[in-house]
């Protein structure tokens, strides 16, 4: 009985996975909303997204560093901004494992652990893994 209910679970699962990835690939890459530190960047699902003072122009965060803050990969299918946010400013740069990290103003985007919910932002002007950790503008500046 127990195997036949975790079977039909699985099957519920899987038929529902295509309508939920598609609804995912339809948002976009990067928008722009209002924190209590001004408009500042957030992927699609409204996570707030981080750039490392000591990256230039790759990725210095690995192993515990990406543990902590995890690289922002990009989704699949192509990258796309929302409202207030330059088209000309995203980009990628490969990671050593061969996945495409997102790129805003040429700078890896990353999350933090800690911010579990959408337009949480605990962790700004952090220092931390020999560079400091700061929130992005949508213009491409860093919020100091």
């Amino acid at each position: 009985m127990k195997l036949r209910i975790l079977a039909l679970g699985l099957l519920a699962a899987a038929m529902l996975a295509p309508s939920a990835m598609s609804q995912n690939q339809q948002r976009p890459t990067l928008i722009a909303r209002s924190s209590s530190y001004g408009k500042v960047l957030f992927d699609g699902r409204g996570f707030v997204l981080y750039a490392f003072t000591r990256d230039h122009g790759r990725s210095a965060c690995y192993a515990a560093c990406a543990k902590a803050w995890p690289p922002y990969y990009a989704p699949r299918g192509s990258l796309t901004v929302g409202a207030g946010v330059k088209r000309s400013l995203l980009g990628t740069v490969k990671r050593r494992n061969g996945r495409r990290q997102v790129t805003f103003a040429g700078r890896p985007l990353y999350y933090y652990v800690g911010d579990r919910s959408p337009g949480q932002i605990l962790c700004q002007d952090v220092v931390e893994y020999g560079g400091r950790w700061l929130i992005v503008r949508p213009s491409g500046r860093l919020v100091r």
